[in-house]
């Protein structure tokens, strides 16, 4: 039995078209796997810890290789324990929108507590950075209102995808991969609903053989 984490990162629920087309990877990804465990993240549900205070405070010890005080190693442990939990799954499963050209602040937040020395990645000054999240694969699905692909327009504005990407290749991830809803805001209702569709096949394709 393998273990999935989907990391649900739009608030809209039945009105998100990455949930959505979410939606139909993990029915055919139960359908298809169907003694693999999933379990559902939902990143607005969650009491994220805060980055401020005896937090970020235990963060910079560690990096300097100082002793912590009592209340910034209480601290830590939350943040230890959602890195925990997420390095303990065997594959991922995200679905995001685009806000004002990047991701949501809240999944900026998660991503911030778990990208940590140690834990994610590595340093050396011989080998430099080295990602520790590796051999497992990760599925993200993105929507946006507008078209950000390759050779349009509006590629350079794209900070969504390509963050995502940069992020997860820096914590070791090399088995990436992308299902882009778009244009979902310039599209008649036909359109749109032939294009979701269309994602929604995509997403169960990728899903049966993930």
């Amino acid at each position: 039995m393998e273990r999935l984490l989907y990391i649900e990162a739009s608030p809209r629920k039945e009105r998100s078209e990455s949930i959505r087309v979410a939606n139909e990877f993990l029915d055919e990804y139960w359908r298809t796997h169907p003694k693999d465990h999933v379990e559902i993240f939902n990143l607005w549900r969650e009491e994220l810890p805060s980055f401020d205070g005896d937090v970020i405070n235990a963060k910079y010890r560690i990096l300097k290789g100082e002793a912590r005080s009592t209340p910034e190693r209480a601290a830590w442990v939350p943040v230890e324990q959602l890195i925990n939990h997420f390095t303990g799954f065997d594959k991922y499963l995200f679905s995001l929108p685009m806000w004002n050209f990047g991701i949501p602040y809240i999944l900026k937040h998660y991503i911030d507590l778990l990208v940590q020395p140690g834990h994610t990645f590595s340093y050396s000054p011989e080998y430099g950075y080295k990602g520790l999240v590796v051999g497992k694969p990760a599925a993200i699905i993105y929507a946006r209102g507008g078209s950000y692909e390759h050779s349009t327009p509006f590629e350079s504005l794209d900070h969504q995808k390509i963050y995502m990407e940069t992020i997860l290749s820096f914590i070791g991830f090399t088995d990436l991969h992308s299902i882009i809803v778009e244009p979902t805001l310039k599209l008649d209702h036909e359109e749109s609903v032939k294009m979701i569709e269309e994602k929604k096949s995509e997403a169960r394709a990728l899903a049966a053989v993930f």
